[in-house]
This record gives C-alpha cells, sequence and structure tokens, in this order.
C-alpha cells in the first residue's frame, strides 16, 4: 500500500509514495551503518557543528517547514510554528550539552580499588518510529540526541505524513 498525504482540510491527495521494498531498505540500512562508522568516530565538536547547522536551517526556513507541518497535519501555522522552533531549540541544546551529559563520571563502589566509570559511547543505527501528531517535534526528540552521542538515525514516520517521513529515511551528515 503506498502512503498518502491527505490535506485535512479539503482531503485531497497531495502526494503518494510507494513502500519501499525488501531491496531498498536493506540498501538504507547499509548507508546508515557505514555512516556510523564514520559518525561515531567524529567529534563532539564536529557533531555539533552538524546539529547547529540543523537548528539554522530550521529557524531560517521556518516558514517552509510550518507551511508543511500545516499541510500535512491540518495545524494551525501559528502551532506549526511553535513546532519548527521547538524543534531548532532542541537541536542547539543537544549541540551545546550532549559533550557535558555524555561524559565519562566515577563511580563510587565502596571497594578498596574504586576505579569504576560509567562511560557513553555510541550503539549503532538508531530506528526511531514516530507517532501521527508532532513529525517535526519528535524527530528532532530523537535525532538531536542521538545524533550527538555518535549515532546513526534511521527513521519510519506515520503513514500519514510522508513528506516528513512516511519511509524509512537515514539522518546523518
Amino acid at each position: 500500500m503506498a502512503y498518502r498525504t491527505v490535506n485535512p482540510y479539503n482531503n485531497e491527495v497531495v502526494a503518494t509514495f510507494e513502500d519501499l521494498t525488501d531491496a531498498e531498505a536493506m540498501n538504507l540500512l547499509e548507508q546508515a551503518q557505514k555512516t556510523f562508522e564514520s559518525w561515531s568516530q567524529m567529534s563532539y565538536a564536529e557533531r555539533a557543528a552538524v546539529c547547529k547547522r540543523a537548528a539554522a536551517i530550521l529557524t531560517e526556513r521556518h516558514d517552509e517547514f510550518a507551511r508543511l507541518l500545516t499541510l500535512e497535519m491540518g495545524k494551525l501555522y501559528k502551532e506549526s510554528l511553535g513546532e519548527v522552533a521547538l524543534s531548532a531549540h532542541i537541536f542547539e541544546y543537544y549541540a551545546e550539552n550532549a559533550e557535558k551529559f555524555l561524559a565519562p563520571e566515577r563511580i563510587n563502589t565502596l571497594s578498596v580499588n574504586d576505579n569504576a566509570m560509567l562511560v557513553s559511547a555510541p550503539l549503532g543505527v538508531i530506528l526511531g518510529v514516530q507517532p501521527w501528531n508532532f513529525p517535526l517535534y519528535q524527530l528532532a526528540r530523537v535525532a538531536a540526541p542521538n545524533l550527538m552521542a555518535g549515532n546513526v538515525v534511521m527513521v519510519k514516520h506515520a503513514s500519514n505524513v510522508p513528506p516528513g517521513g512516511g519511509r524509512l529515511r537515514a539522518v546523518n551528515a
């Protein structure tokens, strides 16, 4: 079954997108894994630059993204502008704070050789299955912290918002 975007105001079909084949999905997974192998080796500063650029794009093109959210979701334009702004802030927040959040922490184990550390490390390719009602905000909530942690995110949006997602997409640098 193809994904369709239907304008909730007038029920007109805006666009139709075919399902991915198994081969297409596997190709995207392979691309995501290759991206992870290099992305996970980048410094926090390099990852932060990408996340800050994402925030800048959302801010610079806020009208374009808000209109897409309004078209896909039937949200009031003002609400869509708020979602775009919030999403930009999320990318900025993690760009500025992730290194501190993920810094190694000494753990007191009360043993003689108290050298225990909590260390964060990238996990790999993360699959984010998104809900229907906040396509951009939910993507930012999943993508920003995971990208800063060195992971790569593949997203499956709800079927009613394919231009914002719909099919699996690799989110990377």
